[in-house]
C-alpha cells in the first residue's frame, strides 16, 4: 500500500481567502491532517466570493472557497475569546505547522505569535503570509492580491503602452506567494527532522511577485532600463500576439500566436496564403520583423478575423508554428490534457451532492496526491477535532458551546 508523502504531518490552519488557504490545500492533499480555524460570525472572505453552486450566493456554496480548502477538518472558534485562544494553543501543542495570514501583529495581540508559542513549543513550524511581511514601514498595509501584484510590478506592465495599465486578472500574487511559501515549508520541515528545530518564515506576497519579475529588475540594475508595457508583444519574438477570430455562438473567439524563427515565420505566411509576405528578404530575421510589427500584425490579425479560432490552432500548431486558443471557461473543463492529468476532480459534497475541485499540482510517481474530500462547512468537524484530535470531554465542549466560543 502506498503511503502518503506527508502522512503524519499535522497542520493547524489560520489563515484565510487564498494564499494562506492554498498551502494548507496542497499538504492536505498529499496526506497532511490539516485543521482550519474560522469564525462563522465574521465570514472568511472566499466563502463570499464566486463562482457559486447554482449560482446562488452562500456561504456554504463559493467554489474559490471549496477549491482552496478540499480535505480540511473545519472548527469555528471565537478567537477573540480567551477561552478561543487556549483551544488554538491546544491545537499548536498537537501540531507540526501553523499556518496563518492575520494582520501582522494581530497574533501577538492574542498570545499566539511564534516566539511566544515557540517558547513551549521549540520545534514549531510556523510560516505567516502578508503582502508585505510582518516587520518594516509596509507592514501594516492591509488588502488582497491584486494590491501584491500592483506593488510587485505586474498591474504597471500588463496592458498596451498607448493605455492605462489593465492588470493581471484577480489577485496574482495570491497564487505565486503559495507556490515559493510551499517549497520554503517542507525545506523547514526537512530541516527539523534532521535537527529537532522549529522555524519561522515570513512570506511577502510583494517579494514572491518581484521575484517572478527578476530579469525586469536585473534589467534595471544593468542599465537603468525601466520595464514597460507592450500588449502581448515580445522583446525578441515577432509576430507575437492574441488575435481576435470568428464570433462562435455570439462570443468572441481569440488565438494566440507565437512565431520563434524564419522557419515558422514562412510557415505561418504560407498558411496565411501570403507567399509574398513568406519570401521578402527584410522579413528573414526577427529583428527585420520587429521593425514590421503593425504591418504583420495587421496581416495576421486579417487573415485570423475569418477563421475559426479552434481550425487556426489546428492549422498552425500542423504546420509547427505555436497556436492555441484562448481558452474560456466554457472550454476549460473539456481540455483534454488537463482531463488527462485528472486536473478536476468530482467529490461528493454534503449539500449539494457533487462539487468540482482541482486535482493536484504536482504528479508525483510514488506517492500521487489528491484532494480527500470537500471543503468543511462551518463548523462541521467541531466535535472531532475537540474530542479525537484534542480529548476534551463532552462537559468542557458544552463550556464552550454554551459560552458562545465555537462560533
Amino acid at each position: 500500500m502506498t503511503t502518503d508523502a506527508l502522512s503524519g504531518l499535522k497542520v493547524l490552519d489560520l489563515s484565510w481567502v487564498v494564499a494562506g488557504p492554498l498551502i494548507g490545500r496542497t499538504l492536505a492533499d498529499f496526506g497532511a491532517q490539516v485543521v482550519r480555524v474560522e469564525s462563522s460570525v465574521r465570514v472568511e472572505t472566499a466563502r463570499l466570493m464566486q463562482p457559486f453552486h447554482g449560482g446562488v450566493q452562500d456561504k456554504e456554496g463559493s467554489a474559490l472557497f471549496g477549491n482552496c480548502n478540499a480535505g480540511k477538518l473545519g472548527l469555528t472558534l471565537d478567537l477573540k475569546s480567551a477561552e478561543g485562544q487556549q483551544v488554538v494553543r491546544d491545537l499548536v501543542a498537537w501540531a507540526d505547522v501553523v499556518v496563518e495570514s492575520f494582520s501582522p501583529g494581530q497574533l501577538a495581540k492574542w498570545g499566539l505569535d511564534y516566539d511566544t508559542l515557540a517558547a513551549t513549543k521549540p520545534d514549531l513550524v510556523m510560516l505567516s503570509t502578508s503582502i508585505a511581511g510582518q516587520h518594516g514601514p509596509w507592514s501594516t498595509l492591509a488588502g488582497f492580491g491584486n494590491v501584491g501584484s500592483s506593488l510587485s510590478g505586474f498591474q504597471y506592465l500588463t496592458g498596451y503602452e498607448d493605455r492605462l495599465p489593465m492588470g493581471t486578472f484577480g489577485p496574482y500574487t495570491d497564487y505565486v506567494g503559495p507556490r515559493l511559501a510551499l517549497v520554503t515549508l517542507l525545506a523547514a520541515l526537512e530541516h527539523r527532522r534532521r535537527t529537532g528545530e522549529g522555524a519561522y518564515i515570513d512570506v511577502a506576497q510583494v517579494e514572491a511577485g518581484i521575484f517572478f519579475l527578476a530579469p525586469q529588475v536585473a534589467h534595471f540594475g544593468y542599465d537603468g532600463t525601466i520595464a514597460a508595457r507592450h500588449g502581448n508583444r515580445d522583446a525578441e519574438l515577432a509576430p507575437h500576439g492574441v488575435f481576435a477570430c470568428r464570433p462562435e455562438d455570439g462570443n468572441d473567439r481569440f488565438v494566440a500566436i507565437a512565431v520563434r524563427d524564419t522557419g515558422e515565420w514562412r510557415a505561418l505566411a504560407r498558411a496565411m496564403s501570403r507567399p509574398d509576405l513568406a519570401e521578402r528578404d527584410d522579413l528573414a530575421t526577427a529583428e527585420g520583423r520587429r521593425a514590421a510589427q503593425d504591418e504583420l500584425e495587421g496581416a495576421v490579425a486579417g487573415w485570423a478575423a475569418g477563421q475559426v479560432a479552434s481550425d487556426v490552432e489546428r492549422l498552425l500548431q500542423d504546420v509547427g508554428v505555436p497556436a492555441h486558443l484562448a481558452v474560456t471557461s466554457d472550454d476549460y473543463p473539456a481540455d483534454e490534457q488537463l482531463a488527462h492529468r485528472g486536473h478536476l476532480v468530482e467529490l461528493p459534497h454534503p449539500r449539494h451532492g457533487t462539487t468540482y475541485v482541482e486535482g493536484p499540482r504536482y504528479a508525483l510517481s510514488e506517492t500521487p496526491g489528491r484532494p480527500r474530500a470537500a471543503a468543511p462547512a462551518l463548523g462541521q468537524h467541531n466535535e472531532q477535532v475537540l474530542t479525537e484530535i484534542l480529548g476534551y470531554d463532552a462537559d468542557r465542549i458544552a463550556v464552550l458551546t454554551e459560552g458562545g466560543i465555537l462560533r
